[in-house]
């Protein structure tokens, strides 16, 4: 009857191929000829024949080697045989093997096996048995928060270097020294910004270069102070909207609210001293007039969310950004904490996305809190329809701006950490307000005792550099701006600089007690006393009229720092 088998052909290369016969010669008769095929390679005469790769030489040709198609581990002729089984007798008397007989003696049921072919090297699977059984197998934990180190090397080391040749990694300078072309002067990286004003001490953490930044490359590191995040690409917009670098703040104050604004406190709509006549007023700052006024927004459907500060929950008296959606929120976080919360840096809607409405982005109205440096920067990006990146829906969403009247921030550590605890022994976790009036620096406990006063002046080293350079002790470009100066003891100084600003104290006024501000000159004083200030510390010219934005070159000019700092191995 007709059988399946197997026979072999040589090509020039010496691959065993596999073909349909219907030959009647038994497996014996056939493995001379194999074993002389596989160890001898034929193209020509005998000098010319090579031993066939991976085939041992050997008088028994019952020891002829193989493995099968899957790869597992070479065995003899004779192991093959006897460890399988369904072994048949061959015509001769012979055993073999269903899956390599060729005698037309196996059942219907071996026709379906896998071929067998001899083993050349490199044949094998690493991790099974020759029975095909998977073994044990060793996995490495996954790293986490750095990257995995997979060949405990350092992850700068190059591999596959010729002895003798020292390869040195480039520094940056390398961009402006290929082909000899030099950064285009209209290129402004984060890292001018990192030179001019974060690494010197100059940053009032508002937080607008985060904001500003098109591919949201730069993020806030756990200093509070902005960092690049992933590669910059020289857009300039970190740059040009910086307060203390490329905004020329003084241009903003005239775009924002007209020639007056240059001169002593500025020429706003009116001005009241008021405050909120409600028991939550307690642990408000003064009359409690900006949770008031929020608080009215909210009700009134004006506004979907306020942002504000907020106490860490892990540090006391550190403030950090809040979204605040609701009366009972807003009452919650009255009052002062006195550093920055780089506020534009979080105006990225989606970590806010389980407290806004369900409506979209672009008709969300939200109010911001902040001081006069951030109400600034979210006035000048608002006057470009450019984009933003995640922060884009939120920088739009600014509807109301509420100043604070400002002359200082402080950086946490040094007040609270240094100054506070460490040199006058007072625990952060006892104070229950801090309050800057009169010149005066004033602590108090839980229970309202005053803890300490102190003049303001023994804290400016805890101060931000850069707030010295600020003359908007005011702040010029906002809707309302709320303060202590020019009013007594529990009531708040209000003025409303805009249209925007009247609606939201003509909403509010119902649950205000007001009359006109008690004492104009002395928020004229202190603003003029501020504006000094910053012409003392100032390195650039002021100048009101001059274009909104400075060039990093004339800064640079000015401030004597590095004109290219990509070039010095910044």
């Amino acid at each position: 009857m007709p059988t399946t088998g197997t026979t072999t052909s040589a090509s020039t290369r010496g691959v065993v191929g596999s073909t349909t016969s219907d030959c009647g010669r038994s497996c014996k008769e056939l493995r001379p000829r194999l074993l002389e095929v596989l160890r001898m390679e034929t193209n020509g005469t005998d000098d010319e024949k090579r031993p066939f790769p991976g085939v041992p030489e050997s008088e028994d040709e019952d020891e002829a080697v193989i493995v099968s198609d899957a790869g597992s581990t070479p065995r003899s002729r004779a192991e093959s045989d006897n460890a399988r089984e369904g072994t048949v007798q061959a015509s001769e008397g012979e055993s073999c093997s269903p899956d390599t007989c060729t005698c037309g003696e196996q059942t219907a049921d071996a026709a379906d096996t896998s071929d067998q072919r001899v083993a050349t090297d490199g044949a094998g699977v690493a991790n099974v048995d020759e029975n095909g059984e998977l073994g044990d197998l060793e996995f490495t934990e996954p790293a986490t928060d750095v990257s995995q180190d997979v060949y405990d090397d350092a992850p700068d080391t190059r591999v596959g270097i010729p002895d003798g040749v020292d390869l040195e990694t480039p520094e940056y300078s390398i961009r402006s020294q290929m082909n000899d072309i030099e950064t285009p002067d209209e290129k402004t990286w984060f890292m001018e910004l990192d030179e001019a004003v974060i690494d010197e001490g100059r940053c009032i953490q508002c937080g607008t270069c985060v904001a500003a930044c098109p591919s949201d490359s730069i993020g806030i590191d756990d200093d509070g102070l902005p960092e690049l995040v992933k590669m910059c690409t020289g857009c300039s917009l970190c740059w040009d909207f910086c307060p203390r670098g490329g905004l020329r703040y003084e241009r903003q104050w005239k775009i924002t609210g007209g020639e007056d604004n240059v001169k002593g406190a500025g020429d706003p709509i009116t001005e009241f001293s008021a405050k909120v006549d409600d028991d939550w007023t307690d642990n408000a700052q003064d009359g409690g007039v900006v949770t008031g006024m929020l608080a009215t927004l909210l009700e009134e459907g004006e506004i979907d969310g306020a942002l504000i500060a907020t106490e860490s929950e892990e540090d006391a008296w550190k403030a950090e950004s809040f979204l605040a959606t609701t009366k009972e929120e807003l009452i919650e976080n009255a009052g002062t904490v006195y550093n920055q919360t780089m506020a534009l840096g979080n105006l990225n809607l989606e970590q806010w996305e389980d407290k806004l409405p369900d409506k979209d982005w672009e008709d969300l109205s939200l109010a911001l809190v902040g001081t006069p440096c951030e109400i600034e920067g979210i006035r000048a990006l608002q006057d470009f329809e450019w984009d933003y990146q995640k922060q884009d829906e939120g920088v739009r969403a600014i509807d109301y701006t509420i100043a604070l009247m400002c002359t200082k921030n402080f950086n946490y550590q040094s007040l609270m950490g240094e100054m506070v605890q460490e040199q006058r022994g007072i625990d952060p976790e006892d104070i229950g307000k801090m309050d800057v009036l009169h010149g005066k620096m004033m602590i108090y406990g839980h229970d309202g005792e005053m803890i300490l006063e102190e003049d303001i002046k023994n804290f400016h080293d805890a101060a931000l550099k850069g707030c010295d350079e600020c003359a908007d002790f005011t702040g010029f470009c906002a809707d309302v701006t709320v303060g202590s100066v020019g009013s007594s003891d529990e009531y708040s100084s209000v003025i409303l600089r805009t249209e925007q600003g009247v609606k939201a104290w003509d909403l509010t006024e119902p649950n205000l007690e007001y009359h006109d501000l008690e004492d104009k000159s002395a928020v004229g004083k202190l603003q003029g006393w501020d504006k000094k200030k910053a012409f003392e510390s100032l390195e650039r010219p002021f100048d009101p009229d001059a274009p909104r934005f400075i060039d990093y070159t004339d800064h640079a000019e000015n401030y004597g720092t590095a004109l290219n700092p990509h070039d010095q191995g910044h």
